[in-house]
């Protein structure tokens, strides 16, 4: 069965770029032109995306990529996130009467920025220009100015309260107001940042003006973050995680990331036949959630930083313990009180995509987390401050729970696809705890449904808010209202959503590449303002 998408899929031969964002996605397109890579252009995009985009993503938040090499055929991850300062612990929050859950614009949920380190290093481990090269097309973007593009007017205008949070907010807004669509907006303080970062590598961030600003705006609030917390940050590249699904490998990064819940998720599918079910049908769906509801049931509990807590990868991704998972889904009732299991004996945001006609891929995700994320803007720097550490748990008895120099549970996720050893497609779906299920429902629209890019993305998704295993399900209204009240008579609490409270179901986009002739197929996620382009 076949979608019927309300866009076209974009085609072409010598590189193709997918973002949320026209003129990011434009600057990818010039620097493949140029001779860059598949990670070059990355590098462009993440950057002008921030200039573009800044209500979603920026270089005050953290980012996480894959790299596929069509040399080597090898899948390479990097996580560029950050850790919490070395002075901040639950004892400390405590003393400042913070015990249940930090909140969600606290200065103490600032982690270290990483995605400046990530973006070198992605430039340095798997790049072939330099960095000023690379962040030529989103500096011009800062300096000459651009106009806004709709869905980031709206989210721009509703957080203004989260910019007034702190000082300096009129660095990203003009005369006290958010720029709407089609006004031209311009950033020289964020050009400025990136001219830094340009010219210095990441001491142009982790050290010098910059850093002193960001240590500067936190501490008349109370933050504990010290320039030796930003100069100590590191980038790491761990080994992608994986699973085959009917044919096809399914790569991951690693917690501190939640990519692990589509591969949980994907292991329990495997085994479901889904010939004859419609696509959007009652037995469709509700698969699909159970599925996900088990996969967050273990992973919010496992998922932390593996490189400070063990965390069980291995068993939690295996053959095995899905098929004892698999018992559990009863296909006439939601089982909204759903426990983790134990698989070892005795535990707001951008992403895009991009191919070059070398059939290198990277595959590359970006976030302040919530939007602007804290709203708190470093004076002269013109961008924010995410909050991740928001992700942290104060129950001292948690995996998650918040250590210094600890990274949180991270929502955003980077995937790839391969096939045989060959490049199959880079995709992924931003939107929060929404990530691995836009990520599970796409595989499942190309795998078992015969979908193209477009078509998966286009189709009706199901978003089980806020990743809890029993949480309330909100149903994208091309499905049909017949199939929603089914589901509600299974137990699901279903909350139907249309207009912009499409939002939810995140944004994503994908990009195929066909082993045989080369020829590159991409699609954009409708819900947002981008495009996919090719040449």
């Amino acid at each position: 069965m076949k979608f019927n998408s309300r866009r076209s899929p974009v085609y072409g031969t010598h590189g193709m770029v997918a973002s949320s964002q026209p003129l990011a996605t434009m600057a990818g397109i010039e620097i493949l032109k140029k001779g860059g890579n598949a990670a070059d252009a990355a590098v462009a995009v993440a950057s002008s995306l921030n200039m573009t985009e800044p209500c979603s993503t920026g270089i005050g938040g953290d980012a996480f990529c894959l790299f596929f090499n069509a040399k080597t055929k090898q899948v390479r991850g990097l996580n560029a996130s950050g850790r919490a300062p070395a002075a901040l612990n639950i004892e400390y929050l405590a003393e400042q009467g913070i015990k249940d859950r930090l909140p969600p614009t606290s200065p103490h949920t600032v982690t270290v920025p990483g995605a400046a380190a990530g973006w070198v290093d992605t430039i340095e481990s798997f790049g072939s220009m330099t960095m000023p090269e690379v962040l030529a097309p989103a500096i011009r973007l800062g300096e000459e100015g651009f106009p806004v593009s709709p869905i980031t007017a709206r989210a721009w205008n509703m957080g203004i309260p989260k910019l007034k949070n702190g000082p300096h907010y009129e660095e990203m807004l003009i005369n006290g107001k958010a720029p709407g669509a089609g006004e031209i907006m311009k950033n020289k303080n964020l050009a400025r940042t990136f001219r830094e970062v340009a010219e210095h590598g990441k001491a142009g961030f982790y050290e010098g003006r910059i850093a002193e600003e960001i240590v500067k705006v936190l501490e008349p609030m109370g933050g504990v973050m010290t320039v030796d917390d930003l100069k100590n940050h590191y980038s790491t590249f761990p080994d992608p995680i994986t699973t085959n699904y009917k044919g096809l490998d399914v790569y991951e990064i690693p917690p501190n990331g939640q990519g692990i819940t589509a591969l949980i998720a994907l292991n329990i599918l495997e085994e479901y036949d889904f010939t004859g079910i419609p696509h959007g049908s009652t037995k469709h769906l509700h698969t699909l959630i159970e599925a996900m509801r088990l996969a967050f049931a273990d992973t919010r509990w496992y998922v932390a930083d593996s490189d400070v807590t063990d965390v069980p990868v291995k068993e939690l991704i295996s053959k095995e313990y899905a098929a004892k998972r698999r018992t559990l889904l009863d296909p006439e009732k939601a089982s909204v009180d759903v426990l983790k299991g134990s698989p070892v004996a005795g535990s707001d945001t951008v992403y895009f995509c991009v191919v070059d006609g070398m059939g290198n891929a990277c595959s590359f995700i970006i976030s302040n987390y919530a939007g602007f994320g804290t709203g708190i803007i470093p004076k002269g720097c013109g961008f924010t401050l995410q909050n991740r550490g928001f992700g942290f748990s104060l129950d001292p008895e948690h995996p998650n729970r918040l250590e210094p120099n600890k990274r949180p549970y991270h929502t955003i996720i980077p995937g790839m696809l391969m096939q045989d050893g060959e490049l199959y497609a880079p995709f992924g779906v931003m939107g929060g705890f929404m990530q691995p299920q836009g990520h599970t429902q796409v595989v499942v629209n190309m795998v078992d449904y015969g979908m193209n890019p477009q078509e998966a993305l286009d189709a009706g998704r199901f978003c089980i808010l806020d990743g809890e295993s029993g949480g309330k399900v909100h149903i994208e209204d091309e499905i049909n209202v017949k199939v929603m009240s089914e589901l509600a008579s299974m137990g699901h609490e279903v909350v139907p959503r249309s207009g912009w409270g499409r939002g939810v179901f995140g944004r994503g986009q994908i990009i195929y590449r066909n082993p045989e002739s080369g020829v590159l197929t991409a699609g954009s996620d409708p819900r947002a303002d981008g495009c996919a382009i090719g040449w």
